[in-house]
């Protein structure tokens, strides 16, 4: 067992009081700031802070609650103009003792994202890095951004096959919604 720290912000678990909060800031300077922009593919990434409590949780497990807030650009997916988002989210994690990983071929993914095995180390900056990378918008859009439309490409001859037809109960609902005002029809 190692009491090296696997990084500047890593807590040893062995080391914190059972029943006592352990306060955590993470705030990066310049430089790591860039290099986790790098990371997830980031425009840009400024105001990162992850702010919490590590405290006992049971017997032998521990909860981690922190507050995460930054600042991220990213491309829009349409025009690649610069996207700026605010990201302020709650993060939680549950570090189990006896946690039981899953290791079959086809296992299910747990409910329960928020539950970790319980390791040597608690290391809150890569809980922030992980946590930011979730957080981040999946199709970050610029306000002037033109709606493109459908595209529709098929073989000449041949019906296209649109967003409309791939619902086929549509018309029935539509169908169900005439009958409702017009009993007659």
């Amino acid at each position: 067992m190692s009491k090296t720290p696997p990084s500047h912000t890593a807590l040893w678990v062995a080391g914190l009081a059972q029943n006592a909060a352990t306060q955590f800031l993470v705030q990066p300077d310049a430089a790591a700031l860039a290099a986790i922009a790098q990371t997830l593919n980031l425009a840009g990434l400024r105001k990162l802070r992850f702010e919490g409590t590590l405290q006992g949780h049971s017997s032998a497990d521990w909860l981690l609650v922190g507050a995460l807030g930054a600042t991220v650009t990213q491309p829009c997916i349409a025009t690649l103009a610069p996207v700026t988002t605010r990201i302020d989210v709650t993060v939680r994690r549950h570090y189990q003792r006896d946690y039981i990983e899953l290791d079959a071929p086809e296992a299910e993914m747990p409910d329960d994202d928020e539950t970790e095995p319980l390791r040597q180390w608690i290391e809150p900056e890569a809980v922030m890095i992980e946590a930011l990378s979730l957080a981040l918008p999946l199709y970050p859009r610029a306000d002037d951004a033109v709606d493109l439309g459908e595209t529709v490409v098929t073989e000449p001859g041949a019906a296209p096959l649109t967003a409309a037809a791939m619902k086929p109960f549509a018309g029935l609902a539509a169908l169900k919604d005439k009958l409702k005002d017009d009993p007659s029809a």
